[in-house]
């Protein structure tokens, strides 16, 4: 490929929060040279692309993306989920166990890379399960699964409530050097549950989930942590009662991080509304308060990364009675456009948000990801953070259409998207 030159920028450096204009030489998949504030000579034979003051930025890295391949392609598929993350500016996504059959054997992390290598615009990492059919009972082959390419161990959907297999988990894990992410949902306190108990659910006449369902598997698990050393992710956090047990815990040296998922960021539970399934999701939706407080952890650093927890359905699973519907909405193709609500409401500032988004994610990883720095991958996004839309579902690239954020407006676009040096998105004009 020829050089390309992206010239006129507002450059954001996630890693750093260094910002100011330049511009980026792109040569042979990686970033060849970063020129701040001076102008940069024209390599010979490079295409020039003027960015005209928009924001460039390393590309973004979701960590919890649900993919309907193998077994569900009516969903989703791996070449529907990347183009749908391209389109958003996302250029790595970890993709969940949760297919049939489960990502738990190196067979299956083997097609996934393939089939991600064949028709995916993005890069696409499988995690792999903790537990064999995700059923919580017996471990998978870490070591194996590792060496075949799984990035992390998690059970998806699934929370691992067995405390024995959890601790041999994260004991295996300290061992074999990877990553546990669990999702902190304690069934039996779920229960019939399908959004946040409290006085909306009364209202709605709807069963609610306690708090407690969450922040009682975290506290175990956390006291896990501390007895084995294993690296420990909460997938997702959703109220003030949890940003306590993970600020304590970073404050006692234990190795552990946490993230938060982008609706439980700018939505609450009043965005239900009359019983939009759209917005049944799990963890549920908050409370405004406990939103307000994951949006100051997020400030303060307690929690390090923001997912899409894109999770495609089919009207099959969502046209129905809320408590009857599946959990789960998209979200990585408006995963930057959400994100940008806080910024423009002025609740964090760009060069943050950006980090929980691209940095805090590609350390969670371990990738060289993540930064805008001479020898990184060549994974960018140019970003026009002020274009206004309204979102129309009939324009989502994925298969499925259950976006919270159907017909909102949202203001905020990738314009360009490149991975590994090669523009994979490009988009001339707000949706």
């Amino acid at each position: 490929m020829n050089p390309i030159l992206l010239t006129n920028a507002h450059l954001i450096d996630p890693a750093t929060g260094r910002e100011g204009p330049g511009a980026v030489l792109v040569r042979d998949r990686t970033i060849a040279d970063i020129h701040w504030g001076t102008p940069a000579a024209l390599p010979e034979g490079a295409e020039v692309i003027d960015c005209a003051g928009q924001v460039l930025t390393a590309g973004l890295v979701d960590l919890r993306a649900f993919v309907g391949e193998p077994g569900a392609e009516h969903r989703e598929t791996l070449a529907s989920a990347s183009a749908a993350a391209a389109a958003g500016g996302v250029t790595t996504l970890v993709c969940m166990p949760d297919t049939n059959p489960p990502i738990d054997e190196p067979a299956i992390v083997d097609f996934v890379l393939r089939r991600a290598r064949d028709t995916a615009s993005t890069h696409v990492l499988p995690a792999a399960a903790i537990t064999k059919g995700l059923a919580g009972q017996v471990m998978t082959e870490f070591g194996l699964l590792t060496e075949a390419g799984a990035v992390a161990f998690t059970d998806g959907l699934k929370a691992v409530t067995n405390a024995q297999v959890m601790r041999r988990a994260l004991t295996y894990a300290r061992d074999f050097g990877v990553l546990l992410m669990q999702h902190v949902e304690e069934p039996t306190l779920v229960g019939d549950g399908v959004m946040n108990e409290g006085e909306m659910a009364s209202r709605l006449g709807l069963h609610g989930i306690p708090r407690e369902a969450e922040t009682i598997l975290l506290e175990r698990d956390i006291r896990l942590v501390r007895l084995t050393g294993g690296r420990y992710h909460a997938a997702m956090i959703s109220c003030a009662d949890s940003i306590e047990i993970v600020r304590r815990a970073k404050e006692a040296g234990l190795p552990v991080t946490c993230g938060v998922s982008v609706n439980n960021l700018v939505l609450n539970e009043n965005d239900i509304g009359h019983y939009r399934t759209f917005c049944k999701l799990s963890p549920p939706l908050r409370t405004e308060a406990d939103r307000q407080a994951v949006v100051a952890a997020l400030n303060e650093g307690v929690i390090d990364v923001i997912v899409s927890d894109h999770n495609p359905q089919d009207v099959e699973t969502k046209r129905l009675p809320f408590a009857e519907a599946a959990d789960g909405a998209l979200g990585i193709e408006t995963l930057l456009a959400a994100a940008l609500r806080l910024v423009h409401a002025g609740d964090i500032a760009l060069p943050r948000l950006l980090a929980a988004l691209s940095a805090a994610p590609s350390r969670v990883l371990g990738r060289e990801t993540g930064r805008l720095a001479a020898g990184a991958p060549a994974d960018l996004v140019l970003i026009d953070p002020d274009a206004p839309y309204v979102l129309d579902k009939r324009q989502l690239k994925s298969r499925s259409k259950n976006s919270p954020f159907d017909e909102a407006r949202l203001q905020g676009i990738a314009s360009l998207t490149m991975v590994a040096g090669r523009i994979v998105h490009r988009s001339e004009e707000p949706r």
